[in-house]
């Protein structure tokens, strides 16, 4: 954005909060706020405690249309099966590499040896606090599942270009791996520099 433009303050400020409902792992908040007008609102919205995504890059034969892991799952509030990258919320003061590994393996089976921090996006800004940090995985090694008792999922190894169709079909609706599919893109072509890491969290060169 220009730093040319004046642009005014919009912030709202929290006057108090009420608690609408705790669930499992989020809190329903209602807040006043005061808005830039001076008068005051109502804002309700989800506190999440922040999650995760990886970009598994099952095989890299092709640089240009590697293979990626994903996963089809029945998504209930939308009553729909849907094809994702594998993702998972933080556990309380977990690092971000850790809950990035944890989750690709006991969702997927997969280890993998280098990891490397994409980006960040906020699905629901209307609504929720929820910060999604998108990790991508190569050097995989493949081992045992270790899925919740109520978590069911498919493994689906597919190549870029046919995630890319399904896309382009409307058959890709979820909206972190929409955006995760943007960084690969980009990622692929050479406009994103990345830093590796090893499975410790160290540079690797």
């Amino acid at each position: 954005m220009s730093h040319d433009i004046d642009l005014p303050d919009l912030t709202e400020r929290r006057v108090q909060t009420e608690d609408l409902l705790q669930g499992h792992f989020l809190r329903v908040v209602r807040d006043t706020v005061a808005l830039p007008s001076g008068a005051q609102s109502y804002r309700e919205y989800c506190i999440h405690p922040g999650a995760v995504m990886i970009i598994p890059l099952l095989d890299e034969t092709s640089a240009a249309n590697p293979t990626v892991l994903m996963e089809r799952q029945y998504r209930y509030p939308v009553a729909s099966h849907l094809i994702e990258f594998p993702a998972g919320k933080l556990d309380p003061n977990e690092d971000l590499l850790h809950c990035a590994q944890r989750e690709l393996m006991e969702e997927t089976g997969y280890r993998a040896q280098y990891w490397a921090h994409l980006g960040c996006i906020h699905p629901c800004i209307a609504y929720s606090t929820e910060r999604i940090d998108i990790w991508l995985a190569r050097g995989l090694t493949q081992g045992q599942q270790s899925l919740d008792a109520d978590e069911f999922l498919t493994l689906l190894p597919m190549s870029v270009t046919a995630l890319q169709d399904h896309f382009l079909r409307g058959e890709l609706t979820d909206a972190k791996t929409v955006s995760g599919l943007t960084w690969l893109e980009h990622y692929l072509a050479g406009r994103v520099q990345v830093q590796w890491l090893d499975a410790a969290g160290k540079v690797f060169p």
